[in-house]
């Protein structure tokens, strides 16, 4: 792959999804369904996209779809939605953390078998979203960084929740 392999990729990948693991299991009950930021007059906050289970899910997701390379036929495992793939779409049901948790686990050996078997050639074609088209190495990296930036809301919250301020 040139100047990052495959095994430096996954181990910061790996670590990245066991933070954002490590945040859907020490959420409290109460929290699971709290709206995060109810003051921000934001599109999520008004459809309820900004739970901590959402969030949750919302990375996932992302996770599973950028491994694809392409929103085209891309359908989530059941009991999971299809959603963020349209404007004004409305909530799936909550989901629970066990069923998170096992997202996780589906979307954490997805993401080690394709970065382990990305061959050069693979790692150099075009994806194209609506956002943009990169190669799908580097949409590996945009990935990785979406999970961090989530799971470092995720770990505030729950910060915040434990000082008393969420």
């Amino acid at each position: 792959m040139g100047i990052i392999d495959q095994s430096m990729l996954w181990r910061q990948f790996d670590l990245a999804i066991t933070n954002l693991e490590q945040a859907i299991r020490a959420c409290p009950e109460h929290l699971w369904e709290s709206q995060l930021w109810p003051d921000e007059p934001d599109q999520w906050v008004a459809a309820g996209f900004s739970n901590f289970w959402y969030l949750a899910y919302h990375t996932l997701f992302w996770i599973d779809l950028y491994l694809t390379g392409t929103e085209e036929g891309f359908m989530p495992p059941a009991p999971f939605a299809l959603v963020e793939m349209r404007d004004n779409e409305t909530l799936p049901r909550t989901y629970t953390p066990s069923e998170l948790l096992g997202y996780l686990e589906h979307c954490r050996q997805a993401t080690q078998s394709t970065i382990m078997n990305l061959s050069i050639e693979q790692a150099q074609r075009l994806c194209s979203f609506s956002w943009g088209e990169v190669p799908f190495g580097e949409l590996m990296i945009y990935s990785l960084r979406h999970v961090q930036e989530h799971s470092a809301h995720l770990h505030m919250v729950l910060g915040q929740q434990a000082r008393g301020k969420a």
